[in-house]
């Protein structure tokens, strides 16, 4: 793409763009003059290392993994025993005293967080993962800073290079506009998407929390001053960007202010940015909204926009399935093309430090004879632990008492059943809920992709319910899955006999297995494939494996004429046992949430 035109696309061309258009110029120059000798080395090599089979991620909180990034040095080989080659750090970079939406209201971009270190610490525990073939991801949230952050500042003490860098009105008149069709993002507690200041005399944009004021992208100096943190970061040795809240960086009035065109111009902007001072990173879009959109964010061949997305309906999906022992919703939703394009990627994850919402192709689910609304009451209910037969042990976020409406927050072995084993001390219900926690992974590491391991995931980690006594944690159900990482629990991963070495080593059997097949790559495409079976997932790699996961607690039976073009009825061999598989009178036995990965 061309970036100067795009530029003056956006803002117009007039003597301020010119202006504006040549300070960003001189930033982009900075950042490659001071950008070091060994990472231009990295660039010189492209950003292509995402798409290899060797990627595997996990994401976790300093101070809930380590503390802080000084105690993190000494778990950096605990990570590589683990097989993991990037690191997602959540939020760490300096934000807002108190309420902080877990750290995306951002007060500076360039400090990080006093409790976790310093920015000298961070550089140099990049630099001791890269020496471990470990890359790096940071949250940079691109829609709103903290309203103490020092742009805001600076803004409202009159200086005129930060005027209107923030959405802000003398009067509620505009605001009235915008309330007409914008949505509500935290309804219940946060309600409405303008905050009146008295002491100001405005109303100020802030669709997430009131402490979270909108950056205003009309304005080219706001554009100019992210890119100038993007490069400077980057310069610090980060090979992955996690760009926050994607779609709602740009503003119209009459139209919900989600995913408008203007986001993708601003985004392609970015990354063409990157490609000119730092081509070796690369950015993952967060984007939680329909699949036809998320898509998008992608961009096309002339204008590329983010390398990898999350697949949340992925997660949904699997959830759903292990909910209610049927895969037809997921092989229908997967078996549809949304045009990815080549080089896109998502990122496969079944949990993740947010709650879980449940939008799911309703369509499909008529299709399946399903009412999409009683589905969704299901699946909060089962997931919570209400619906009858329920394994799973979890907490509502976001409660409507008049729709019923509600999302899901649990760690990923509450809601898989291994707290309610645990609590009945029933051993049967404990193997099942260990056999559906690896299901679940064997699915994001086999699924082409990047997966994704919520950190504590690797040994079952139970939901904390201890949040409830933290006065700023409380009344937000979501820190029931970010609790801090059990090391004592960690210290029996190699104990086959404690469920944490059940986990753990199996987790890791199945990365070793990924990276070192070319099939795990992104360049095989996943193909759904029906069995017939309700209850059993299936898929190949281009024809080179095949996947067969069963997700039901019985033994299952699968017709193999489903799949006789891969070589069948001839022995396959399961990557993960070793065994030999054959079909017997055209049928393939699957014990309880056994999956197999043949070749």
């Amino acid at each position: 793409m061309d970036l100067q035109n795009s530029y003056f696309e956006i803002y117009g061309d007039n003597d301020i763009t010119k202006y504006r258009y040549n300070q960003l110029i001189s930033i982009m120059d900075k950042a490659k003059k001071n950008r070091k000798a060994s990472l231009k080395k990295e660039d010189a090599k492209g950003n292509s290392w995402y798409r290899s089979e060797k990627m595997v991620g996990i994401m976790l909180y300093i101070d809930r993994f380590s503390n802080n990034l000084f105690e993190f040095e000494k778990r950096i080989d605990y990570l590589t025993e683990l097989g993991i080659t990037y690191v997602h750090f959540m939020p760490l970079l300096k934000s807002r005293e108190g309420n902080n939406d877990g750290g995306y209201a951002v007060s500076d971009y360039l400090i990080v967080e006093d409790k976790y270190g310093t920015m000298e610490q961070l550089e140099h525990v990049i630099g001791l993962l890269k020496k471990k073939g470990i890359r790096t991801c940071i949250d940079f949230v691109l829609n709103h800073t903290a309203k103490e952050h020092v742009w805001a500042k600076k803004c409202l003490e009159g200086d005129p290079d930060y005027n209107d860098m923030y959405i802000m009105y003398d009067t509620d008149e505009i605001p009235n506009k915008y309330e007409e069709t914008l949505t509500q993002i935290f309804p219940g507690v946060a309600p409405g998407n303008f905050t009146y200041y008295p002491e100001l005399g405005k109303y100020v944009m802030t669709r997430f929390y009131e402490f979270q004021w909108d950056l205003n992208y009309r304005n080219p100096q706001v554009f100019n001053k992210i890119v100038e943190v993007l490069l400077t970061l980057a310069n610090k040795g980060i090979d992955i960007f996690r760009l926050d809240a994607i779609p709602y960086m740009w503003k119209q009035i009459g139209t919900s202010s989600m995913n408008l065109s203007n986001v993708h111009k601003l985004i392609a902007m970015m990354y063409e940015i990157v490609q000119q001072v730092c081509p070796s990173v690369i950015f993952l879009g967060e984007a939680i909204v329909q699949p036809f959109e998320i898509v998008k964010y992608f961009g096309t061949r002339d204008r590329k926009e983010c390398n990898v997305m999350y697949n949340a309906s992925l997660m949904v999906l699997l959830w759903n399935s292990l909910a209610s022992r049927d895969v037809r919703l997921m092989y229908k939703s997967l078996s549809k093309d949304y045009g990815i394009p080549d080089d896109g990627l998502w990122i496969n994850y079944v949990r993740c430090h947010d709650d879980i919402g449940w939008g799911f192709e309703t369509d499909i689910l008529r299709s399946l004879g399903c009412d999409p609304e009683q589905h969704k009451q299901f699946m909060i209910q089962f997931m919570e632990g209400k619906f009858p037969g329920s394994f799973s042990i979890g907490e509502l976020y976001e409660f409507n008492p008049v729709t019923k409406d509600a999302r899901n927050s649990g760690t990923l072995a509450s809601m898989c059943g291994l707290e309610q084993a645990i609590n009945e001390r029933h051993i049967y219900k404990l193997e099942l809920a260990v056999k559906r926690i690896l299901l679940l992974h064997s699915i994001i590491i086999s699924y082409t992709g990047i997966p994704l391991i919520y950190s504590g995931d690797e040994i079952g980690q139970l939901n904390d319910w201890s949040y409830k006594t933290i006065k700023e944690n409380a009344s937000d159900s979501r820190w029931l899955h970010r609790g801090k990482m059990n090391w004592e629990d960690a210290e029996n991963r190699n104990d086959l006999a404690t469920t944490q070495g059940q986990i753990f080593k199996r987790l890791q059997h199945m990365i070793e297995i990924r990276k070192s097949n070319v099939y795990f790559s992104s360049d095989y495409k996943s193909i759904p494939v029906d069995t017939g079976n309700k209850s059993v997932f299936c898929f190949h790699k281009e024809d080179k494996m095949l996947v067969l996961a069963n997700f039901s607690e019985h033994e299952q039976w699968v017709d193999s004429r489903a799949f006789d073009w891969f070589g069948l009825p001839g022995e396959m061999k399961d990557l993960i046992t070793g065994r030999q598989i054959r079909s017997y009178n055209n049928n393939i036995l699957l014990g309880p949430y056994e999956y197999l990965w043949l070749v």
